[in-house]
């Protein structure tokens, strides 16, 4: 059983809990819970190593045999130890730290989704999640938006990580990816025609703007076109997750009419 802050395994998933620089050094990241490990687990993400302690609960102890079956190195750690690495309220006692291996991107997506300057990891996360409810192909990442790898932002994903390709990159990067793949770059913006009134069913990129400030000149310097939400209810803005949310099901709704 682990009992010191010394220990290597600790010290890792310490710091990869921390800044993003560290997670890139480490080429890792971290996933806390029984869910988001069963789901790296099934997807056959790969694994550095699993840390449990007598917390975890029937389900967690039948997922870890299950890991330890596969050959994945998993050891206990003292409660208290383990729950000084959580960053839930309640710790279910099982975290894994996993190699940061991002799939490709495809070739010829339809629906790309390029979060710009969003900061929040709880909206991050949601944004990430609706994206592969809502069959979105590729996520690419300005410089100015949060780690997607970032603890809060992979336990509000919900298991997205596991399934999208999500890739940080610069503005020329997706300047040139747009162009290649012939992607009409949409900007949601209040100003912007009806969403319900715009044919959203070419091959796009959709870009949602951060919460403070909205969109960045990069990003408007990109698009083509803008897109709004109709709200009778007469509001200022939605929340960034929320907007994008609707507009990737607006896509969703219209393309499944083709």
């Amino acid at each position: 059983m682990i009992t010191s802050l010394q220990n290597p395994k600790i010290k890792l998933a310490r710091a990869v809990t921390g800044r993003a620089k560290e997670r890139r050094e480490a080429e890792a990241f971290l996933a806390e819970g029984v869910r988001l490990v069963e789901e790296a687990f099934t997807t056959g993400w790969p694994f550095r190593f699993v840390l449990y302690s007598d917390q975890i609960n029937d389900r967690g102890i039948a997922l870890l045999k299950q890991i330890k079956g596969r050959g994945i190195e998993a050891e206990e750690v003292e409660t208290q130890l383990l729950e000084s690495l959580s960053e839930t309220e309640h710790s279910q006692g099982l975290l894994a730290v996993l190699n940061d291996s991002r799939f490709p991107i495809p070739n010829s997506p339809r629906l790309v989704l390029i979060p710009d300057s969003v900061r929040d990891p709880g909206n991050l996360g949601t944004l990430l999640r609706s994206a592969r409810a809502a069959g979105v192909q590729a996520v690419l990442l300005p410089p100015e938006t949060t780690d997607a790898f970032a603890p809060k932002v992979v336990r509000a994903g919900m298991g997205a990580h596991f399934r999208l390709p999500i890739h940080a990159v610069d503005w020329n990067q997706i300047r040139r990816f747009a162009e290649s793949m012939e992607l009409t770059v949409i900007l949601a913006d209040a100003r912007g025609p009806s969403c319900w009134e715009t044919d959203l069913r070419v091959p796009l990129a959709l870009i949602i703007g951060g919460e403070a400030d909205g969109a960045t000149p990069p990003a408007r310097k990109l698009a083509t076109q803008q897109v709004s939400i109709p709200m009778p209810g007469g509001a200022e803005s939605l929340n960034a997750a929320v907007a994008g949310s609707i507009l990737m099901f607006e896509v969703v709704r219209q393309t499944s009419k083709l």
